[in-house]
Order: C-alpha cells, then sequence, then structure tokens
C-alpha cells in the first residue's frame, strides 16, 4: 500500500512539473518569436492567438489562462510605471494599451471560467475601447450564465458611457439569477430613475469594492468613493465659508477661525484645525477666494 502511495504521489508531482515546464515552454516561445522593436515604438503585437495558445497549453489551460492573466497586468503595470502622471486604472486610455485586450481574450478563451479577467476588461477597457469589454464581457455572459457578477460588470460599463437603460436591463438580468443579491434589484430601479446622480455612483463604485477579485479594481473603487465623499465635504466647507464672509466681511485666512464650526460637522481635523480629506490630507484653503481645494499630496483623485 505504501508503494501505491508513492507511486501515485510521484505520478501526481510528474503531472505538476510537466505542466509547469508547458508553461515556461509557452513562455519561451512567445520571446524566441518577439520581433525585435525600437523602445520607442508604439505598436506592439500578440504572437500567439487565443485558438493557438490553447492548442500549445496541451490541456493545462488553466495554467496558461493564469500566465496569460499575469502578462496582462505586467503589460499594463510597465505602461503605468512609464508615465509620470498619477492614473486611475479606469482611465488609462492615453496610454496605447493596444496589447490587453488580446491578452484578456486570450486568457478567458483558456480559462472561460476565470472570472477577474472579466472583471478587469468591465473596468479597465471601457477606457480604451468599449466595444471590446463589452464583448469580452459578453463572451463571459456565454460561458457563465448563471453568473450575476458578469452582469453587474457589464452593468457597470453601460452606466459608465450613461446608457442608463442597457445598465438597468443588465442589472435586472442579473438579479434574476439565484443567489444574487437584492441590491442588484435595487440598481435597476436607480439606473431608472436616479443613473446619473452622486448616490448611483456612491452604490456602484461600494459594490464594485465588495465585490471585487482583483486589489487593483478595489483600490480603484475605494479611490473613487474618497472622491464622492470628498464633493460632499467640499461642498458643505464652501457652504461653511460664505456664511462666514457674509457675517464677517472677509474670508477665514485660516481653519483654525472657523474649527468650532468644523467640528459640528464631525469632520477629522489636523493639529492645525485643517479638515481632513477621505484619504487623510489635509483641504487646502484658498483665503482670498473663500475656495477650498484638495492638498497636492491628496490620494483623491481629481476627477
Amino acid at each position: 500500500m505504501k508503494h501505491r502511495r508513492f507511486s501515485r504521489d510521484g505520478l501526481l508531482l510528474l503531472v505538476v512539473l510537466l505542466g509547469l515546464a508547458i508553461v515556461v515552454g509557452l513562455s519561451r516561445q512567445i520571446d524566441h518569436n518577439r520581433p525585435r522593436v525600437d523602445s520607442t515604438q508604439e505598436e506592439e503585437q500578440l504572437y500567439l492567438t487565443s485558438s493557438t495558445a490553447r492548442r500549445m497549453s496541451l490541456g493545462f489551460n488553466g495554467l496558461a489562462a493564469d500566465w496569460y492573466w499575469m502578462r496582462a497586468l505586467q503589460y499594463v503595470g510597465r505602461k503605468v510605471l512609464s508615465t509620470q502622471e498619477r492614473v486611475q486604472l479606469d482611465n488609462l486610455g492615453h496610454l496605447n494599451l493596444n496589447l490587453l485586450a488580446p491578452l484578456l481574450e486570450t486568457a478567458t478563451t483558456l480559462d472561460p471560467e476565470f472570472m477577474e479577467p472579466y472583471e478587469y476588461a468591465a473596468v479597465v477597457l471601457p477606457g480604451i475601447n468599449v466595444d471590446d469589454a463589452v464583448r469580452i464581457v459578453k463572451k463571459g455572459i456565454a460561458a457563465n450564465p448563471s453568473s450575476w457578477r458578469l452582469y453587474q460588470h457589464l452593468g457597470y460599463i453601460s452606466w459608465q458611457q450613461k446608457n442608463f437603460k442597457e445598465a438597468g436591463e443588465a442589472y435586472r438580468l442579473g438579479a434574476e439569477l439565484p443567489g444574487a443579491p437584492i441590491w442588484m434589484k435595487v440598481m435597476q430601479a436607480r439606473m431608472a430613475d436616479e443613473g446619473s446622480s452622486r448616490d448611483t455612483a456612491r452604490e456602484i463604485y461600494l459594490r464594485m469594492y465588495e465585490q471585487a477579485g482583483d486589489e487593483q479594481v478595489k483600490t480603484m473603487a475605494l479611490r473613487h468613493l474618497w472622491y464622492l465623499d470628498s464633493v460632499d465635504q467640499r461642498e458643505a466647507l464652501r457652504k461653511i465659508l460664505s456664511a462666514y464672509q457674509q457675517k464677517m466681511g472677509h474670508c477665514p485666512t485660516s481653519w483654525k477661525e472657523i474649527e468650532f464650526v468644523l467640528r459640528t460637522l464631525r469632520l477629522r481635523l489636523d493639529t492645525t484645525s485643517a479638515p481632513l480629506d477621505p484619504s487623510g490630507a489635509p483641504y487646502v484653503l484658498a483665503g482670498p477666494k473663500c475656495e477650498v481645494d484638495l492638498n497636492p499630496k491628496s490620494e483623491v483623485p481629481p476627477l
């Protein structure tokens, strides 16, 4: 019995090693056939199509799909690092990410049940090519008809494009699936009544933050929530500044002058009595203009 167990364990180890060897070979094959181009050249090529990659994976589709997924993340990461700007994951259209859609397409062809690439496509691709985003997410729905999260992604794409009727239909279809949360039905109603409202945006990004499987997507959703909260806070602060100006005839020169009123709003204050934004950075008081601005060091996106 012990000899049989060792034989079985050895066979399983051999299968795992063989799978890893195939993935490494696949990587080397791609790199070997990669044309040597100037680093400033914008256009890039995908060297294995989805169908070719599927044939070369020799049944180890899951491992190959993971490899393409990691390749997609590294590809975006390199592009982001190459720019000096602060960028948002859902606003990368200027980075010429021509390879992203084919990489995600290949990953989801190799493993149609791999959810993270669909989520990434729904968040990142609309800023590059919305048709690619819709196509890949609908491909996921066709392969996973019982996944309500894919309808959430499709609804998000349509909402972002201000197609509230299509977004509502996507949320409706997802809400009808077994296991779908009640808020999917709520989102359908929101699309019909207040698709463009700040509260709807907050609900969308809150649910995305709660459900996201990818940390980059989760961070992006959190920063959008920070932005929405910051807009509310800045509106309240401007009202305070305006009221102070009307009463005193001038704008406050420091936050200390209105500290008491700020505390009634239950805003977090730093040691100088400056109110803090959702990321923890102090707001900037533009005294003569009676205006409040984001701190240059703030993590709140200036959308």
